[in-house]
């Protein structure tokens, strides 16, 4: 489809891809460098992956290694995000919350700063991950992790209106078709997809999710091997609306960058009215946000 807005005119987003460690200081000297290299290349907005603070060896650390969102952690990233005078959506910290002291348990939150280092949105994970793939390892998420009680609406941003998720929410498209209607124009799968699913699975899945809700998906990734016992896919990426992926991360840690151009997405929905056409008396109101 032919785009008269030149590209310079469209709002940046990089895209990071990181390996993280259970050393929280060493994890955000890389994340930080990152996000420098991303303002200083024009971004508005750089994405980080899911257990971008750490990635534990056992539950027992996980919950140890855990912050409030009150805590150093997060204030060094409001910090960077002010120098750097940039959004960062924080794609899964692992969140001490206020029942904290009842549960011993923690949130994987998404966290969306602005560029003055404020909160502007938290969405609280709410498909964990309980699942025993052979050949990777079993994954038993909710040993240290409560799911959230709710969807948060989709944010206004520089690049657009941001749809908040976590890694294997994309698998349930209820979700990503209720931030869609609620204005959702990109939406946002940051992750630490395994070796065996992420092959199979990883990009049909994403390219699946921007096809059907005419949004952008931006998937920061975590990769490479995090300690002896765990190791993740990579292959952080972007796909536009019509299911294209306009942007890739090379292997290893780096980042990538693409051009939102929501005349294009709108264009798009135009020509392909999909929303219109829906039939709730048949099947119900899919994926429909609580106002």
């Amino acid at each position: 489809m032919a785009i008269s807005s030149s590209s310079w005119e469209l709002p940046l987003v990089a895209v990071c891809q990181v390996t993280s460690t259970p050393d929280k200081q060493e994890n955000f000297k890389t994340c930080a460098e990152l996000v420098r290299e991303a303002a200083r290349l024009g971004a508005c907005l750089a994405f980080l992956p899911e257990a971008f603070d750490f990635i534990a060896r056992d539950p027992a650390e996980t919950l140890h290694l855990s912050e409030p969102l009150g805590g150093n952690l997060l204030g060094e990233y409001t910090q960077l995000a002010r120098e750097c005078g940039l959004w960062l959506s924080l794609g899964g910290f692992h969140e001490r919350g206020q029942d904290w002291e009842q549960t011993q348990k923690i949130y994987n939150c998404h966290v969306l700063l602005n560029d003055k280092g404020s909160v502007v949105a938290t969405y609280r994970k709410t498909h964990l991950c309980d699942v025993e793939i052979p050949g990777q390892g079993p994954m038993h998420e909710s040993d240290s992790t409560i799911p959230g009680p709710s969807l948060e609406s989709p944010v206004s941003t520089p690049a657009g209106k941001i749809g908040l998720a976590i890694c294997y929410d994309m698998r349930f498209p209820e979700l990503s078709l209720a931030l869609a209607q609620a204005g959702a124009e990109i939406l946002t799968y940051p992750s630490a997809f395994g070796s065996v699913t992420g092959p199979a699975h990883w990009e049909v899945l994403l390219r699946a999710r921007a096809i059907e809700t005419q949004c952008y998906v931006v998937a920061a990734a975590q990769c490479g091997r995090h300690h002896e016992k765990r190791a993740s896919y990579g292959h952080s990426m972007v796909v536009d609306p019509w299911g294209t992926v306009v942007a890739r991360c090379p292997e290893g840690p780096g980042l990538c960058l693409a051009r939102i151009d929501l005349r294009y997405l709108r264009q798009l929905r135009q020509h392909l009215p999909v929303f219109q056409h829906r039939r709730p008396d048949l099947y119900g109101s899919l994926g429909r946000l609580p106002s």
